[in-house]
């Protein structure tokens, strides 16, 4: 049976997402419509406290939209739903995804996310689906592809007003297609993994699906890990540009994971700091994360997850690293 204190923090953790985004809805955003739209990542709560920092120790539905390699980093069977509201941007997000590394050595995995950004002014919004799947070598070598198909529209008012190139297409998507990305995840110790991984690799040459690549590296045990990550972007602004992330965590009381992360985005030219908790059972976990932009164009980002664990096999209950929480 699970907790009845931890399903009243659950329900009501899921009521401020209700609320938060009833308040989203207010006015048009005044940022900058790149900054809202986040490159068109899809993060969940751990991913959003660690600031992107989990190439190499993302397991679990984390891998389903980051390193898809580490989908066979551990054997569970998980199924999570997926919340982030943008106050400042006017955007919301919300998903689910489901993965499965027990049935056979393929480790398998999809996710869907919904997103809605400035319904006031700009009104995009879209539908991005990936199936990934990871084949591990040995314990200590996999390899991972994602398949992507992303279906956005703008049908509102950008920067520049009425405009092909700020107000998108009247009735039509701005973006109807397919791309991948590839990953890999090295882990030639219980406390070391290294990760790469290149997203939008099919070059699809626009903002909306950034071609980048990048990696990290990862250190800890069973409560307690860092990374540091680095990543090149090629296509999101006018000449090449580079994120640098780290982030730390650490499993307090076997149950109540503690995050903090930092990036740097020289694309934006801006600085970000995270963090995030949780709780995490034996057969479900809430976690939520936080991302405050401090130098830039500022913006907060709120993330939620809930997951159930239908297998775990006695490796982890987390979608953490190195492997034994």
């Amino acid at each position: 049976m699970l907790p009845r204190p931890s399903q009243s923090v659950a329900a009501a953790a899921l009521a401020a997402v209700v609320l938060s985004a009833a308040s989203a809805q207010a006015d048009r955003s005044s940022l900058p419509p790149e900054i809202g739209y986040h490159y068109g990542e899809a993060e969940d709560a751990r991913v959003g406290a660690l600031a992107g920092a989990v190439s190499a120790t993302g397991n679990g539905i984390t891998s389903v939209f980051q390193n898809p390699a580490g989908l066979a980093a551990t054997p569970v069977y998980h199924i999570g739903a997926l919340a982030a509201i943008w106050p400042e941007a006017r955007r919301q997000s919300y998903g689910a995804a489901a993965m499965d590394s027990v049935t056979s050595r393929l480790a398998l995995g999809v996710g869907f996310m919904w997103n809605d950004q400035d319904p006031d002014g700009l009104k995009r919004r879209g539908q991005d689906l990936r199936l990934a799947a990871a084949y591990p070598f040995s314990d200590k070598v996999s390899f991972g592809l994602t398949g992507r198909y992303l279906k956005l529209r703008q049908n509102g008012l950008g920067p520049l007003g009425y405009s092909y190139a700020s107000g998108g297409r009247s009735g039509q998507p701005v973006v109807d297609s397919f791309s991948f990305d590839a990953g890999l995840r090295i882990a030639p110790t219980g406390n070391f993994s290294l990760g790469l991984v290149g997203t939008n690799l099919s070059n699809p040459g626009n903002g909306f699906q950034p071609t980048t690549f990048g990696g990290g590296i990862g250190v800890g045990n069973e409560n307690l890990v860092f990374e540091a990550d680095a990543l090149a972007d090629f296509t999101t602004w006018r000449k090449t540009t580079s994120r640098a992330m780290g982030g730390f965590e650490y499993l307090a009381a076997d149950r109540f994971p503690l995050r903090l992360g930092y990036v740097f985005d020289s694309g934006a030219d801006s600085h970000a700091l995270s963090g995030g908790l949780g709780y995490i059972d034996t057969q479900f976990s809430f976690e939520f994360g936080l991302r405050r932009i401090v130098s830039g164009e500022q913006a907060t980002t709120v993330l939620f997850t809930l997951q159930y664990f239908v297998e775990s096999s006695g490796a982890t209950r987390s979608p953490a690293p190195m492997g034994d929480f």
